[in-house]
């Protein structure tokens, strides 16, 4: 038992790194345990382990008193001055209690401790590999999926992604190949878990960091991003350098960086809006394809105004179930009324009515 433990012991410290010593002091408190549980004592022990032979030694403890009032703790002055002049009140005394047949207790206890300890190990190296990656773009492939998630190996290690984080237009098949975003990784008690999502819009940046290089080298600034996933997204960029178009840049010659995104994400329609610090010019921005006449500010209202279309461009400055003005909204932040000009001048028939759109801001 001894030589096996010793050996077991530095292999976990070189095929694990785990050190010897915390194992070591962990296993010493569980034998104390060990010890009280199986040999019904109360009294004050400790366990000893000889790192040189992989002995293990069960001492009580006893305080040195003048009057003993309990055996099992105490020792009086008197008679540990037989096993020791030296000894004064107050001192502690070990007095060896090993049982015959404790040798089995410490490997069944030396067993579960190292077990337990491997566990840990391994949860810590998942979690402190995979925390580093969050809010990353990672290469995944499909395992298996069930009622509540599809189940993704990275690099040996399972990720889950819930219903909520799975694109509506995409199937995924066992041994598929996805680009995935990490979204969370929860140090929970059965162990690290790691979260993933391709509806998160940190997705959508990081696919534009990898195929623009201006984007990746900070050049041009995504500064907002407004996505249903798998159907549209509005992206808003800026330009660091006055000799770089920010939009021309993040599409493209002839469009084959966007295009490149949009075929990642299954065919994910792109608008790609120019930032501008005129808050009316860039909610005129963002509600392209539509032109706009005037962005009207509400006095009192902080974040929300009033846009002026063309009546012919009404439709369009919604969109198709209002998804252009509601991502218009998130991606500015502002709450946005949309009015023809021919209401707004007073020049409109009475079916005629004022399009609201109140989607709030994404943070």
């Amino acid at each position: 038992m001894s030589k096996e433990l010793l050996g077991a012991l530095d292999a976990l410290e070189q095929e694990k790194g785990i050190k010897k010593e915390v194992v070591i002091e962990t296993l010493e408190l569980a034998l104390v345990s060990a010890y009280k549980r199986n040999y019904d004592q109360a009294q004050n022990v400790q366990v000893d382990f000889d790192e040189r032979k992989g002995n293990m030694n069960v001492y009580a403890v006893k305080k040195v008193v003048e009057e003993v009032a309990d055996p099992r703790l105490e020792v009086s002055l008197e008679d540990a001055l037989k096993i020791n002049r030296g000894y004064e009140l107050g001192d502690e005394i070990k007095f060896e209690v090993t049982p015959e047949n404790f040798g089995r207790i410490a490997a069944q206890t030396a067993k579960q401790v190292i077990m337990q300890r491997v566990r840990e190990a391994e949860r810590e190296t998942v979690y402190n590999k995979y925390s580093k990656y969050q809010d990353e773009l990672i290469n995944a492939e499909v395992e298996r999926q069930d009622n509540r998630f599809v189940y993704l190996m990275m690099d040996g290690v399972e990720a889950v992604m819930e219903h909520n984080d799975q694109m509506p237009n995409e199937i995924y098949r066992p041994q598929e190949k996805l680009k995935v975003y990490v979204t969370k990784v929860d140090d929970a008690a059965k162990g690290p878990q790691v979260f993933v999502s391709r509806t998160a819009p940190g997705l959508l940046k990081r696919l534009f960091e990898q195929e623009v290089p201006e984007v990746y080298d900070g050049i041009v600034e995504i500064v907002s991003i407004a996505r249903e996933a798998g159907d549209r997204s509005k992206v808003a960029v800026r330009s660091h350098d006055a000799n770089v178009d920010p939009v021309g840049t993040t599409v493209g010659p002839r469009g084959q960086r966007v295009q490149d995104i949009v075929n990642e994400l299954g065919g994910e329609n792109m608008d790609i809006v120019q930032w501008d610090e005129d808050p009316a010019q860039y909610i005129a921005n963002a509600l392209n394809p539509a032109d706009v006449l005037d962005v009207i500010f509400k006095d009192g209202e902080e974040k929300s105004c009033t846009v002026i279309v063309p009546d012919d461009q009404l439709s369009l400055a919604i969109g198709k179930r209002g998804q252009n003005a509601r991502l218009a909204a998130r991606l500015t932040g502002y709450k946005i009324d949309i009015k023809p000009e021919s209401e707004a001048n007073g020049t409109s028939d009475d079916k005629d009515e004022l399009v609201e759109e109140t989607n709030e801001s994404e943070e």
